[in-house]
């Protein structure tokens, strides 16, 4: 018997280059029923992740996705030469009621994870008002280009999605504040990139 491959729900990152690529990645994910949402936003690498996407942009497509196998073919079609994440998501922690979208989406990265450190991650993420979406998943990336190094930390991502009324760089501070607070309980996060979004496309 085949054992049947998971398909999950997620957030894509892929390259806004304003290439013949792009556009029809725009075109095709403003159309696409798999497509809940669709953001142009801003990126930001951390220090840490910078040494391991070299290939990285300043721009980027955001689209929240219902099925990542979709969305992987989709990126094979249309590849390029700055590197496109998957975060598929396997678990949410939590998604709160609210009537806005999101202004600032967090990637982190935890170098391990067992099950009470995610418990406690969530418990501490739930705090914080302004997250109204958290949860854990996996990473893929796509590239026509190699990379130099391999990310070894792809199996434990966790995102957020904040809403606020304030400044993208206040907002980006709000962050790494959750972040430090994660930290200081022992429990080591590390940030891969923040996307400040500009634009909703969807």
């Amino acid at each position: 018997m085949s054992n049947q491959k998971l398909s999950y729900s997620g957030y894509v990152c892929a390259p806004y280059l304003h290439n013949i690529e792009s556009l029809k990645l725009k075109e095709k994910w403003s159309s696409s029923t798999n497509v809940e949402k669709l953001y142009f936003a801003a990126c930001t690498f951390s220090n840490e992740s910078k040494l391991y996407f070299s290939n990285s942009a300043n721009h980027y497509l955001i689209a929240k996705f219902r099925d990542g196998d979709e969305i992987s073919s989709d990126l094979l079609t249309y590849n390029q030469e700055k590197t496109s994440f998957v975060f598929n998501m396997r678990e949410d922690f939590f998604e709160r009621e609210f009537n806005v979208n999101a202004n600032f989406i967090s990637a982190y990265y935890l170098e391990y994870g067992d099950n009470e450190d995610l418990h406690e991650i969530a418990s501490l993420l739930l705090k914080r008002d302004k997250i109204y979406v958290a949860g854990l998943g996996f990473m893929d990336t796509f590239c026509s280009l190699p990379q130099k190094f391999t990310f070894p930390y792809s199996e434990n991502i966790v995102v957020i999605e904040v809403s606020s009324e304030k400044s993208h760089q206040s907002v980006k501070k709000y962050c790494e504040q959750t972040r430090r607070d994660v930290n200081r309980k022992g429990l080591v996060m590390t940030n891969l990139m923040s996307l400040s979004i500009l634009d909703n496309l969807k």
